[in-house]
């Protein structure tokens, strides 16, 4: 087998009901409640009409310009994997386009991350599938490997390990590894109902926002 072509097995999932739950929870305040040292990459932004994307990482590393590990990882998808397609963010070829994503959407997929490019854009946009990519472009790919699928992959210094959590909205998207959701749903939870109390507070104009003179006076700001 030569080396970097191969399907590995995946070996554990995050389960239903833990992806039901980050439905609800913001990225940014999942990125905030992981010390904000995981993100997937300023590039990756979102191409569809709107809405959260939440599910379970189906990794592919590809060659780029090259889509038919993407095309096995279709054939085995299971309804709620994100498919995250690590293709080295190369921006000639497009790894995904609409005849695709329809495939994708037919199995039930949650949603698709393309560290590369995409076409078909305009479908894309008119729809609320969910689509993250690096660029678009109109020139297709090539078929023939090599490529890896269930295989650890890293965009931007994020490492997805495949079954790991995957969150996205308009912000972007991020991973949240397997051994740490529930810690991490604990603390970006706490984080959004006091945002959301925060606003309740500024819209009532009552918010205090005593804490910014006390920082400037601990850090030594002249005038105050």
């Amino acid at each position: 087998m030569p080396i970097g072509f191969k399907i590995h097995p995946r070996l554990r999932t995050v389960a239903p009901a833990t992806v039901e739950k980050f439905k609800s929870i913001a990225v940014a305040n999942i990125s905030d409640s992981m010390n904000r040292m995981s993100h997937g990459g300023p590039r990756l932004r979102p191409l569809h009409a709107g809405g959260v994307l939440c599910g379970v990482a189906l990794t592919v590393r590809t060659r780029p310009g090259d889509n038919l590990m993407v095309h096995a990882a279709l054939n085995r998808a299971k309804p709620g994997d994100v498919l995250v397609i690590d293709a080295g963010g190369d921006l000639t070829n497009a790894i995904i386009g609409e005849l695709m994503l329809s495939q994708a959407q037919h199995v039930g997929v949650a949603g698709v991350i393309v560290n590369g490019a995409v076409r078909d854009c305009g479908w894309i946009r008119s729809g609320s599938f969910p689509v993250f990519a690096a660029g678009v472009t109109h020139r297709g790919p090539y078929k023939h490997g090599p490529g890896e699928m269930n295989a650890t992959i890293a965009i931007d210094g994020m490492v997805i390990e495949p079954g790991d959590l995957i969150v996205g909205d308009d912000d972007g998207f991020v991973c949240v590894p397997f051994d740490h959701t529930e810690e991490v749903f604990a603390a970006a939870d706490k984080k959004q109902q006091g945002e959301a109390k925060t606003m309740a507070a500024i819209r009532a104009g009552t918010v205090d926002r005593s804490w910014v003179e006390r920082a400037l006076a601990e850090a030594g700001c002249e005038g105050i």
